[in-house]
């Protein structure tokens, strides 16, 4: 009898998983077949997720059709192949999507429940709350902050290459973007830049690049979000979780006491805390939590879209030149590197956006169903709970929107070329009202941290570079395998 029992919940189970693989085929949605348990997920953890979505993109585009299907896990979820739809998803029918699905949980890890990960009206309502602090004018008040860490990264960078012309950047620039983070989120000076062990720097590394057992945390958090909340799942180290929230009320406490005031973020977030009124408050736990994913978002997508266009710029030699000589004539129209200095230089930003292209720091974009949503076009209706996936990742080096994808090419970001391609073409910062928040903070730190190298440094691949690129598979952010060695010439 006990055998028969077994035997029937095998068989009743193969049936159930059978059933659900076979969600998108009854629904006529072209899908690549899954398998159990991992669905489409088969090379997870050998393959960055951004890369698995963009394989399914590739073979499915040429349906033509609005979104196709594949599974996480179990669950199924629909990859965007049409840029009208992403409009749609992102913008147009932004009331169906605005959640991303991901999981949190305030009472394990209140550090968690920041503006990226929060949903429904908690969401919207610190989105207003935080949107006034992300101004031109409050980006000019930080701009002497970051010009400051600038600065000391420039004597660092020629200390280390006067020592020895082979430099190990990736990790120099993720320093740089630490102390700038650091100084404009916590107020504190990491000095990461002269000393690599520096705290923070530790801390953030422990953050963004997980262990093996990490990742899979997350991604079964992500994929089983109801039981990982009974199960009281934690996708960050106890350890880095109270750094953050004590750098956070050690600073609160001692700028209250000693009536500090500064040009940065933890003001703004400071002013928020103490009024005008009870709606506009933010509790101690909410400035930590979005002090910690400002920090988080800011350093570790910002050092990477950097090494990624220093890598192309020490590769292409021309352009390198070319970008140089645009923040050299823009100097000297003016006295100093300020703020409307660094907004003239065009060529510079369309090497970073370029960058942003060719290498998204954040490879895929999903959003949950949060209402049933029926696609005309494919009559088929996207079920309320279940996930959608944009792959940025496809969408930028699909050569239908960008030709030679591989080309690093900054023309392609020429007023005249942006204005030939469909607005959903580009989204390295998400689109509509979900936007990232910081797009503009962050694009600013890249453009000075550019500008200031070029200003002082030549670069060209060192003979230690590991080519081709390959991008670390258990990452959030995109990050390459290996470092980037450069050989750095000091101007």
């Amino acid at each position: 009898m006990i055998i028969l029992y077994l035997l029937t919940v095998i068989a009743l189970a193969y049936c159930w998983v059978k059933r659900r693989y076979s969600y998108w085929k009854l629904r006529g949605v072209p899908c690549v077949e899954p398998s159990f348990p991992l669905g489409n997920l088969g090379q997870l953890g050998r393959k960055h997720v951004g890369l698995i979505n963009q394989d399914v993109y590739e073979q499915l585009k040429a349906s033509g059709k609005k979104f196709c299907g594949m599974f996480f896990f179990l669950r199924p979820m629909a990859l965007v192949l049409d840029l009208d739809f992403v409009r749609n998803v992102m913008v147009k029918d932004f009331q169906y999507f605005h959640d991303r699905g991901l999981y949190y949980n305030d009472e394990v890890e209140p550090i968690n429940s920041h503006l990226v990960s929060l949903e429904g009206t908690r969401w919207k309502n610190l989105r207003a709350k935080l949107t006034p602090t992300f101004t031109t004018g409050k980006m000019k008040m930080m701009f002497p902050t970051i010009t400051a860490v600038a600065d000391e990264f420039v004597k660092c960078l020629t200390t280390a290459a006067l020592n020895g012309r082979e430099v190990e950047m990736k990790d120099f620039l993720a320093r740089y973007t630490t102390d700038v983070i650091g100084n404009c989120a916590f107020g504190l000076d990491c000095n990461s830049l002269k000393d690599p062990e520096a705290e923070f720097r530790v801390m953030g590394r422990k953050a963004v690049i997980p262990t093996r057992s990490q990742f899979l945390r997350r991604m079964f958090s992500s994929s089983f979000r109801a039981l990982a909340g009974m199960l009281r799942v934690r996708t960050i180290d106890v350890d880095v979780s109270e750094f953050f929230m004590n750098a956070v009320r050690h600073t609160i406490e001692y700028r209250e006491k000693h009536n500090v005031q500064r040009n940065d973020f933890m003001n703004l977030l400071m002013q928020l805390k103490l009024g005008p009124s009870e709606q506009n408050e933010l509790t101690f736990k909410e400035i930590a939590a979005q002090a910690f994913v400002f920090f988080l978002a800011g350093f570790e997508t910002s050092s990477s879209t950097l090494s990624y266009c220093l890598y192309e710029l020490a590769h292409n030699p021309g352009l390198q030149d070319k970008a140089r000589r645009n923040v050299e004539e823009i100097l000297a129209q003016h006295d100093s590197m300020t703020y409307e200095a660094v907004h003239e230089m065009k060529y510079i930003e369309n090497c970073i956006n370029e960058s942003l292209r060719k290498y998204p720091p954040f490879m895929t974009i999903i959003r949950q169903v949060t209402e049933n949503y029926y696609v005309p076009d494919m009559n088929v209706t996207l079920e309320k709970g279940h996930g959608l996936i944009i792959s940025v990742h496809a969408i930028h080096n699909d050569p239908r929107y960008y030709p030679d994808p591989d080309k690093f090419d900054p023309e392609r970001f020429s007023p005249e070329e942006v204005a030939r391609r469909h607005p959903m073409a580009f989204i390295p910062f998400g689109e509509g009202p979900r936007i990232c928040i910081g797009l503009r903070f962050g694009m600013m730190q890249a453009c000075i941290g550019l500008a200031y190298l070029l200003k002082h440094f030549r670069f060209s691949l060192s003979p230690k570079m590991e080519l081709p690129l390959k991008t670390v598979p258990t990452t959030i952010v995109s990050n390459s395998e290996g470092g980037l060695w450069l050989n750095v010439e000091p101007l």
